[in-house]
């Protein structure tokens, strides 16, 4: 997935901390409507931008956000930015104001404040911009005249989130996502579609309704507006739909046992295309993990594969389709791809023969001179299910140490997309096993929802038995394994010491959850009812939460632990940390303990996630390698 790895004078080598802070996060390329011109977003230390460029790259690259930055893309985050005709933009500003920006820079108009603005769809006339607009107890859309003649007026009612919004052609109907707590969007949702009149009237109707059992979302009307784009997992599996846009005729364009989306935890995901003609769909197809971009027509018919790899933020235009486009060995680059170009079937992946440009990229240069390889699927079975997750090997290194990096969420997944993180470890000669423990997504609705209630259990013994597994079968030296985790993986990884400490010898935490009645009395509103699924509700089954807290168990913790943390972390907050290295301590357990000030839910500032990666190095050194 990605370029062959070729010779390089230096060999192989490890790949630095230094390589991984310093690298850009790209993200939500966009065209023009009139196709002469190309945004995406860049992120680094903490601060996002909106870059622009001409088409035709005849011009260098431009920063046109630099008194205010832009919304962050990344956890929570999305939806930063849109086109308001081809000469500006309307930008989600970091301070959360919604702004609107010159194409070639200047200064910016606020077109709403007083909350935090997301996910800008403007009109095909650009004389309106729908948006998202959150408060500490809403999340709404609002519609904006572009002018900034006349205040925001709410168009969305009654729904708890409601996230997406996009306009047909004639800009006569908004479509949008949403849901109602306690269900997240990848449980239960709904699409909804209005004709608003300006005014703040908009008569409503719901035109995909979700119920309880479906999950819908990114809703998109097709360029001639004939139709009604949006991913649904009605059949058990997120495939691409298409209704008229009354949501009448609803049929799946790629009726398939793959996924094509991923759960919602921001807004603005956009996975795939409408053709400029509304003849074809780009989709990026989930497969195991791996991704893979494919052309499927929007009427029914077989797909046609056209890029390895994963495609995030797809759009497509008369000069192509733009992407943030990744792999294992592919460092992530927004990357314009020509329709018209037939994947090669030789085995050479060159840029030039898939038809592939890259514009802008993210990692910095090196990574491809490292040796970086590629995971393989594996699965194994816990407790009669069939559990999935990617493993990579370190070249020419037999019975490796093996690090098990357990995602986040724990409504997510491991997938083949670029990660620093991981081939940072890999070149050091560690086996790195990403399992996808049941109630990840990727695999399907019924492998997503059977975490119902079980957090705290599946994620554990799934993991343990991947562990298990790496034994019998080679994949690792089981007298050195380790485990990592990021949220709630951390609150995997502290009960896998305390309940399988004689699986691993030690565990990373990083900004874990400890302590689950006090995260459910304490999170943000997003994930406030999220318990109430994945654990039960806390009224009723209060010793289950209390079992299932990391903290409650500190004292079988025998093995040694590393917990970092942010002091700024609203959502896993810093208290989480600080119980359970107390408890551990007081327990006489072997805790290393370490705060990082203003830092969030996720780290972001290149000094400390060097600093991360080089503590964890030499943990790791120390109590599994000596």
């Amino acid at each position: 997935m990605g370029l062959p790895i070729t010779s390089s004078p230096i060999g192989p080598f490890e790949i630095s901390a230094e390589m991984v802070a310093r690298s850009r996060v790209v993200a939500e390329p966009r065209w023009s409507p009139d196709g002469h011109r190309l945004g995406w977003v860049e992120s680094f230390a903490g601060r996002a931008d909106v870059v622009v460029a001409l088409s035709d790259a005849s011009a260098p690259p431009m920063v046109v956000t630099s008194d205010l930055g832009c919304a962050s893309v990344g956890a929570y985050g999305g939806g930063a930015w849109c086109w308001a005709g081809s000469d500006h933009l309307v930008v989600a500003a970091a301070d959360g104001s919604l702004v609107l920006v010159p194409a070639e820079g200047g200064p910016a108009r606020v077109l709403s404040r007083d909350g935090r603005a997301a996910a800008p769809a403007a009109t095909p006339d650009g004389s309106r911009v729908a948006f998202v607009f959150e408060t500490d107890d809403a999340c709404e859309v609002l519609v904006v005249p572009i002018d900034g003649v006349g205040a925001p007026v709410r168009v969305s009612h009654g729904a708890d989130y409601a996230w997406d919004p996009a306009w047909s052609p004639d800009g006569s109907r908004l479509a949008w996502h949403e849901w109602d707590l306690t269900a997240m969007s990848w449980d239960a949702s709904r699409v909804v579609v209005a004709h608003p009149d300006g005014n703040g009237r908009a008569r409503h109707r719901v035109v995909v309704a979700g119920g309880d059992a479906v999950s819908v979302g990114q809703p998109r009307f097709a360029p001639d507006g004939s139709r009604l784009g949006f991913v649904s997992d009605e059949s058990g599996w997120w495939n691409v739909w298409t209704a008229r846009p009354d949501g009448s005729s609803a049929a799946p364009v790629l009726a398939e046992e793959r996924e094509h989306a991923e759960p919602a935890w921001g807004p603005g995901q956009r996975s795939f295309a409408w053709s400029p003609d509304s003849s074809t769909l780009a989709i990026n197809r989930n497969e195991d993990g791996f991704g893979r971009l494919v052309l499927a027509p929007s009427v029914g018919g077989p797909a046609r594969e056209r890029s390895n790899g994963w495609h995030h933020g797809l759009d497509w235009g008369s000069a192509g389709i733009v992407c943030v486009r990744s792999g294992a060995r592919t460092p992530a680059a927004v990357t314009v791809l020509d329709v018209q170009t037939d994947v090669q079937t030789d085995g050479r992946q060159d840029d030039r023969r898939q038809g592939r440009r890259a514009v802008a990229r993210g990692p910095v240069a090196g990574f491809e001179a490292a040796g970086l390889v590629e995971p393989e699927t594996v699965a194994w079975e816990s407790d009669g299910a069939t559990v999935h997750g990617l493993l990579y090997r370190p070249v020419g290194v037999a019975a490796p140490p093996m690090l098990v990096d357990i995602h986040g969420g724990p409504t997510g997944q491991a997938t083949v997309a670029w990660s620093a993180r991981t081939h940072f470890f890999v070149t050091r000669g560690w086996a790195v096993l990403a399992p996808n423990h049941r109630g990840s997504t990727g695999y399907g609705r019924a492998y997503t929802q059977a975490m119902a209630e079980g957090w705290g259990v599946l994620d554990v013994d799934d993991t343990a038995a991947g562990i298990r597994a790496g034994a019998a079968q080679g994949w690792c030296d089981p007298a050195r394994v380790a485990v990592l985790g990021g949220s709630s993986g951390g609150l995997t990884v502290l009960l896998l010491c305390a309940r399988h400490g004689n699986l691993v010898r030690a565990g990373v935490s990083l900004y874990g959850v400890t302590d689950l009645e006090a995260l459910a009395a304490s999170t943000h509103r997003f994930e406030s009812r999220y318990l109430d699924r994945i654990v039960g509700l806390p009224g009723e089954v209060g010793a289950r939460y209390r079992d299932r807290s990391p903290v409650a168990h500190a004292s079988e913790i025998r093995v040694p632990v590393l917990v970092l943390q942010g002091d700024a972390d609203k959502v896993v907050p810093p208290q989480q940390a600080r119980l359970v290295v107390d408890a551990i301590r007081n327990a006489g357990g072997t805790v290393e303990h370490h705060v990082y000030e203003g830092e969030g839910h996720g780290f972001q500032r290149p000094e400390t996630i060097a600093d991360v990666l080089d503590r964890t190095d030499a943990f790791l050194t120390k109590w599994v390698l000596a």
